[in-house]
């Protein structure tokens, strides 16, 4: 007799064991129409899950009692449509081969080998709308089913999709990853799953499949699920792109064309959000970071790696002055530290080899290499041997926390010392997967604003609220006004997170204490705290709607404890600091990547690479633009000027291109009275004429107080 607990507090016995729908029509009959999914414990599940256990039970609908939409419920829609799609492609293209595809935060995706005869081309996008419209009216359902891992696999080898039986042998066995050879071995002798993989197994293990309709009869496929009802209950979708990838991300491997595509509730909101992909696409910083030559990436230097050309050069320099100004007010000191590390280092902070996945590969000594090739050291026994700590190497750093915890472990500290606040502009790198890149928004080196405070654990509060004062200023001086904040906790029955319940229980309440601090909704998310401690994140909602994660403040009780840090305290004994990481701006390169699209490129004055640009109307006056352009850069404002043999037309259609806060048109009369014709960035014509000296205070005081406004104008 399963008792039910539902999110209200309120119970539900049932006299045997019930399914997530017979829990949803026990509450109403609205309800059980509306219903998507369930959450058992926290888990998401089909609504035709079974419950014989007592349990925490929450129905999921698609809006919530707000109005706005359930995360949970788009995830069940977009997990659902990217079956829908895998159909419909299979329809199209019945020898394509399906290898996985899961949700994402703005859709979903497939990947699928497709034949080299038959490649998928965006031609073919309207064709397969089409099919996947025809299976969403045919509003059939979500059917799962279960096999014993010999049935299943007997099922997956005779089908001969390789893909589909690696992706059953992870599942089976997770923490074995089969290689390629036994796969394709698997597939090439139609074994059922062969007596001594078995023999590896829980007796108990099963393969879940999900039929779209009736299984045996309608289209299915390998999958965990949950899944929508049914076909009808997406409302919505479309494919969206192409792009390139490689089987489990690795290069050397077999090439999968990754089909992108979108579902949500409602074709109003499909509508709605091809919309916002189009401004988007108008501010891509990729595009406008070209046209503005702020930065640069080439293949000979790599993937993820950023040029910062002079222009987007000075865009950097200059949010790092502002924030440098800011952090002396605060009593910040900046230092330095190495891109590179030992192993050893990473080992004590729990970076390696944990992590190794996320970093670039170790570098270990040449003689070390000399000695083990001569031994005949295998790459894998290498690896091996590195994660166990038998063999030293260096890292590529992933992170600075280590390294600025050594400065402060350099010498002995008072109680009286702290906070000891230590900043760093450091450049950190991390192995993102080569499908997982974009511009500067996904990269493999970036540099954070990274900062670390020690403090006693009186001192948490304060510190705290400091580091979020800090990102608020950011935040108001860039017009950033619309922002969400996230509080990162752990997840109990995780294994990831490293130090004592007390310590992270301390840590997690001193993160909502703060949070409750800002004035603006906060949501805790557990499972979204890092490996050490808990987090506060800002979530920054730019001019078109989209949401980007940036600024961060991490609680930490556990890294100190790692590297026995210590201060004495004022009984003269010793005692353990605890440790704040910031980051208000994140990843430089993610956050001048956020600015550019969000302002599409016409930064503020005080961040424009270039502040004015002066238009002689003709050769006449070229003598007069070189005094104004010289009384400019007097004032320390960027400008150059036009003295080229274009019209003034011409000259004025290209600084518009620049997306220049001023252009300064002179000529005869403005040289006769000392003046400019002004003309601000957006606006058609001439705002009018000012005295030089005039433009030049008003563009000074525009700069020095960081205006987010355009404000030196005539008038």
């Amino acid at each position: 007799m399963p008792t039910i607990t539902l999110p209200d507090g309120k119970t539900k016995t049932f006299p045997g064991p019930v399914s997530g729908r017979q829990v949803a029509e026990s509450i109403g009959p609205r309800l059980a129409k509306d219903a998507l999914g369930v959450k058992i414990d926290g888990k998401l599940a089909d609504l035709s899950a079974v419950i014989d256990r007592d349990a925490k039970v929450s129905v999921v609908t698609y809006k919530q009692r707000d109005g706005s939409v359930d995360p949970d419920a788009l995830l069940l829609v977009r997990h659902s449509a990217a079956h829908v799609m895998a159909e419909a492609i299979q329809r199209l293209v019945p020898q394509a081969q399906l290898v996985y595809g899961p949700p994402l935060p703005t859709g979903f995706y497939y990947d699928i080998r497709f034949p080299d005869n038959r490649p998928l081309k965006e031609s073919d996008f309207a064709a397969i709308d089409a099919e996947m419209q025809k299976i969403i009216a045919e509003d059939r359902p979500f059917t799962r089913y279960d096999l014993d891992a010999s049935e299943g696999m007997l099922k997956l080898t005779g089908e001969g999709n390789k893909y589909k039986v690696d992706n059953a042998l992870r599942a089976l066995a997770p923490h074995d990853a089969p290689e390629k050879g036994i796969v394709s071995k698997v597939v090439t002798e139609q074994t059922a799953f062969g007596a001594g993989l078995a023999m590896n197994l829980p007796a108990d293990a099963k393969l879940s499949f999900y039929a779209t309709g009736t299984p045996g009869r309608n289209w299915e496929d390998l999958c965990r699920g949950p899944h929508v009802p049914s076909t009808g209950r997406i409302g919505a979708a479309k494919v969206m792109s192409l792009a390139s990838s490689y089987w489990h991300g690795d290069e050397n491997s077999d090439r999968l064309t990754r089909v992108y595509g979108t579902a949500f509730g409602s074709q109003a909101e499909l509508e709605a959000h091809q919309q916002q992909l189009a401004a988007a696409r108008e501010r891509d910083h990729r595009v406008i970071g070209k046209q503005l030559r702020l930065f640069h990436i080439d293949e000979m230097v790599g993937q993820g790696l950023i040029l910062w050309a002079p222009a987007g050069a000075v865009v950097r320099q200059e949010l790092q002055t502002f924030i440098s100004e800011e952090l002396r007010k605060q009593g910040y000191f900046q230092v330095f530290t190495p891109h590179i590390g030992k192993l050893d280092l990473y080992r004590t902070s729990g970076h390696f080899p944990y992590y190794k996945d996320a970093q670039y590969p170790p570098v270990v000594e040449r003689e070390t290499l000399d000695a083990l090739a001569s031994e005949g050291c295998s790459c894998g026994e290498l690896a091996n041997r590195l994660d166990k700590g038998d063999i030293s190497g260096y890292l590529l750093k992933p992170m600075n926390c280590p390294h600025h915890i050594k400065i402060f472990a350099s010498q002995q500290h008072s109680y009286r010392d702290l906070p000891v606040r230590l900043a760093e502009f450091g450049t950190v790198y991390r192995w993102e997967q080569s499908g997982e890149i974009g511009g500067m928004t996904r990269v493999r080196g970036f540099t954070q604003d990274d900062a670390h405070l020690f403090c006693t654990e009186e001192q948490v509060g304060p510190e705290l609220l400091g580091c979020l004062s800090l990102v608020k200023t950011i935040f108001g001086v860039l017009g950033m006004k619309d922002y969400r904040v996230r509080v990162g906790l752990r997840d109990p029955d995780s294994k990831k997170y490293i130090g004592e319940a007390r310590n992270w229980d301390k840590a997690e309440q001193a993160c909502r204490d703060a949070a409750r601090t800002l004035g603006v909704p906060f949501s805790e998310e557990p499972g979204e705290a890092a490996f050490y401690g808990p987090k506060i994140d800002f979530v920054v909602k730019d001019v078109i709607g989209r949401e980007w994660q940036l600024g961060t403040v991490q609680v930490d009780y556990n890294l100190p404890v790692r590297f026995g840090l210590s201060y004495i305290g004022p009984d003269n004994a010793e005692h353990r600091p605890v440790m704040i990481h910031r980051a208000p701006f994140g990843s430089m390169e993610r956050f001048c990547g956020v600015l550019i699209e969000h302002f599409a490129g016409a930064f503020p004055t005080w961040l424009s690479p270039e502040q004015a640009r002066v238009l002689p109307i003709s050769d006449k006056s070229n003598d007069y633009a070189q005094k104004v352009l010289g009384a400019l850069k007097a004032a320390g404002v960027r400008a150059t000027a036009d003295c080229s043999g274009d019209r003034i037309q011409g000259k004025i259609k290209s600084a518009l291109e620049w997306k220049i806060p001023y252009l300064l048109v002179v000529g005869p009369r403005d040289a006769e009275s000392t003046s400019v014709s002004v003309r601000v960035r957006g606006q058609d014509k001439d705002a009018g004429s000012m005295p030089l000296d005039a433009f030049v205070a008003a563009i000074r005081r525009e700069i020095t107080e960081r205006s987010a406004s355009l404000s030196a104008m005539p008038g």
